[in-house]
C-alpha cells in the first residue's frame, strides 16, 4: 500500500525517480554510488536529491555516517528519528525507522505513542534523554541547561554533537520529502502519520 506524503489534495509525487534513460551521466554515477553502497538502491530522500547527484552524495554521505558509524546506540538513533519523522509529519521515515526502533529495543507501545503524538513511554533512561534532547531542539530549536548537561554526562560531549546533528539530518531529509511529496510503500502493521491535530 502506497502512503502519500503530504496532505494535500488532489495529492501527486512532485520529484519521482526520473527513467534510468533520462538521467544525465552524473544522475547514473549518483543512483549507482546508493545501489553500491550499504542503502542497496535509489529509495526515500534520495529520490528527490537525485535532482541534483553532487548534494545527493555529500547528505547521503553524512547520513551514513549518522545511520550506521555513530557513537550513539541504535536504540537512540532510532528513537530520535522516529520523533523527528512525527514532529515534521514525515511518512517514509516513519515507517522506516519505527520497525527499527522496536526492533533495536525501544517499547513497541513508546513508539506507538510517539506516532499518536503522545508522551513515549516507558523509554531507558539513555532513551529519554535523548528524545528530551531531540524534542527541545526541534520545538524549541536550542536545548536547556539542564538537559544539555544530562546529554553530556550521560553521551560525551562527541556523542551531543552527533545527536544534535542526528536531528538536524532527519529533519532536512524529510524536509526534501515533504516538498517532493515523495511517498513510502506501507510496511504490514506498520501504519503512517496522520496528520495534526489527530
Amino acid at each position: 500500500m502506497l502512503i502519500p506524503q503530504g496532505h494535500t489534495e488532489p495529492w501527486a509525487e512532485r520529484l519521482p525517480l526520473p527513467a534510468a534513460e533520462a538521467m544525465t551521466e552524473a544522475q547514473r554515477a549518483a543512483a549507482q554510488a546508493l545501489i553500491d553502497g550499504p542503502r542497496k538502491a535509489v529509495f526515500g530522500p534520495f529520490v528527490p536529491l537525485l535532482q541534483s547527484p553532487v548534494l545527493m552524495e555529500r547528505i547521503g554521505s553524512l547520513g551514513e555516517y549518522l545511520r550506521f558509524d555513530s557513537a550513539l546506540d541504535a536504540r537512540v538513533r532510532e528513537l530520535v528519528i522516529c520523533a523527528v519523522a512525527r514532529h515534521v509529519g514525515n511518512q517514509f521515515e516513519w515507517v522506516l525507522h519505527a520497525g527499527a526502533a522496536v526492533k533495536a529495543g525501544v517499547d513497541a507501545g513508546a513508539v506507538e505513542a510517539l506516532r499518536l503524538g503522545r508522551r513515549a513511554a516507558p523509554l531507558a533512561e539513555d532513551e529519554q534523554l535523548a528524545l528530551d534532547f531531540a524534542l527541545e531542539l526541534l520545538r524549541h530549536h536550542g536545548v536547556s541547561e539542564p538537559t544539555y548537561a544530562a546529554a553530556e554526562a550521560r553521551f560525551g560531549k562527541a556523542a551531543v554533537v552527533e545527536l544534535a546533528a542526528l536531528v538536524g539530518y532527519f529533519a532536512m531529509v524529510c524536509w526534501i520529502m515533504n516538498a517532493a511529496h515523495t511517498p513510502v510503500q506501507g510496511a504490514e502493521g506498520q501504519p503512517g502519520l496522520q496528520a495534526f491535530p489527530l
